[in-house]
């Protein structure tokens, strides 16, 4: 049978095939650094790749890591800050600097939904930026919303996970400026089973202004709201550029000269 790997025909003279090829370039060229989805791959093979970005003194973001794994790892020498609430871990110490700023609200519909917020609450922390969660502000009690309201418009982008029929999406885009990030969750039963009633919802959804990831997808909406901070922060430095350019001219203009 064919090996599937990232090197095909790599040979390691003692274990066999390399398995994994680490995208260390990620972050220099779409500005997400890559993280290591964890499900799916043994303990051998995250032991593996995560002994190589500890010895290149890397840091990593690891999702969807069952709490057996991260203490077998452990066991093995690796240094892992691990969460069980999201399943993630993180390995090295490298990586952007924590922004001072709160640049992301988190609101969560439901405490079920917690493990979905606090993976995009770990992944945003591992881009660098600084959030806020907002827990338990669902529709079916709106006062909990409302009372937030003002702080959450504070906010230059929001992520909002909700399961059941996710009507926060909705609610919450007719409320605010920034552009939401819906992340349905699979927390419901009967026809709402699995996040698909959250999914049609946001998908469907007649508030302007959702974008939309997969169902319990925290890390992708951190990522996408990562890329959407990086841009208006390039486009605000082109602007101070200019104005910087600007301002000698005007000055001579000022002087007559």
């Amino acid at each position: 049978m064919p090996i599937t790997g990232n090197r095909l025909n790599e040979q390691r003279p003692d274990d066999g095939p390399v398995e994994h090829l680490i995208d260390r370039d990620r972050a220099s060229r779409t500005g997400v650094a890559e993280a290591i989805f964890a499900s799916g791959k043994s303990v051998e093979q995250l032991a593996d790749i995560l002994s190589e970005i500890e010895d290149r003194r890397d840091s990593a973001l690891i999702t969807r890591l069952a709490p057996e794994k991260a203490e077998a790892l452990s066991k093995l020498g690796l240094r892992l800050h691990y969460d069980r609430v999201s399943s993630t871990a993180r390995i090295g110490s490298g990586g952007p600097a924590l922004s001072k700023s709160l640049d992301v609200a988190v609101v969560a519909a439901g405490t079920s939904d917690m493990p979905v917020a606090w993976e995009a609450l770990r992944s945003l922390e591992f881009f660098g930026h600084g959030s806020k969660l907002f827990a338990d502000v669902g529709v079916a009690g709106l006062w909990r919303l409302l009372d937030n309201i003002d702080e959450i418009r504070s906010y230059r982008l929001i992520i909002a996970v909700a399961g059941m029929e996710g009507a926060l999406f909705s609610v919450l885009a007719g409320l605010v400026h920034a552009p939401v990030i819906a992340v349905p969750t699979s927390v419901g039963y009967g026809v709402s089973a699995g996040g698909h009633a959250a999914l049609t919802s946001a998908l469907a959804s007649c508030a302007p202004g959702i974008v939309t990831v997969n169902i319990d997808n925290g890390f992708g909406a951190a990522a996408a709201a990562r890329k959407m901070l990086l841009i208006g922060q390039r486009l605000a430095d082109v602007k101070n550029d200019r104005d910087l350019a600007v301002a000698p001219q005007a000055e001579r203009r000022g002087s007559g000269v």
